[in-house]
């Protein structure tokens, strides 16, 4: 039997596996849960997950290591959104520093993002790349904007910001919510 391009097996070699992982609860998805308006609140720009958002990164990260995942994962690419990061950092990133210990560079600096967090180390975890074509539905919410990369990296020092071509977020509209079919379409794009 011969095998179509679509049905083709590889050799596991030639193969990557690939771990989708949404952020923890982002403060906006409390502020919208109590008013569906505060999705639009400017005060919810680039919206930081919370104290329960932590908790689920802090779980997360417990299964992540348990199960053995944490030691397979080669890249991380990762949304340039705050709550993104700090979910990402928090997941795979590679521990908290203590005050006076130094991890040059830090994946997180101390409380980044409003976070009340210890600083986290990029010792021993895999290289982190930020990519803006795995943002989620992009316009009109301010809480989907993005902060400058020039901000991001001063939190994030050890995350690769280098395939963003602005440091400010041009790809926000504020009266412009993105169609689900472009959404759907970058989405692919990245992909391949």
């Amino acid at each position: 039997m011969e095998a179509s391009s679509s049905t083709a097996l590889y050799p596991q070699r030639r193969c990557k596996n690939i771990y989708l992982v949404r952020h923890a609860q982002g403060i906006h998805n409390v502020e919208g849960d109590k008013d569906h308006s505060a999705y639009k609140s400017p005060a919810l720009v680039d919206a930081h997950i919370t104290p329960l958002g932590w908790s689920q990164v802090d779980c997360l990260r417990e299964h992540v290591t348990k199960c053995g995942l944490a030691k397979k994962i080669e890249l991380v690419v990762v949304s340039p959104l705050m709550r993104t990061l700090q979910t990402a950092v928090g997941v795979f990133g590679g521990g908290n520093c203590t005050d006076g210990e130094s991890a040059s560079p830090l994946l997180m600096v101390k409380g980044a993002g409003h976070s009340g967090r210890q600083a986290i180390s990029s010792l021993d975890c895999p290289p982190f790349l930020a990519v803006e074509a795995c943002r989620e539905r992009l316009g009109v919410h301010p809480c989907d904007k993005r902060s400058s990369v020039t901000k991001y990296r001063t939190l994030f020092p050890a995350i690769d910001f280098s395939l963003i071509e602005n440091d400010e977020d041009v790809l926000w509209e504020p009266n412009v919510r993105e169609a689900i079919d472009v959404v759907a379409a970058r989405g692919m794009k990245f992909l391949d």
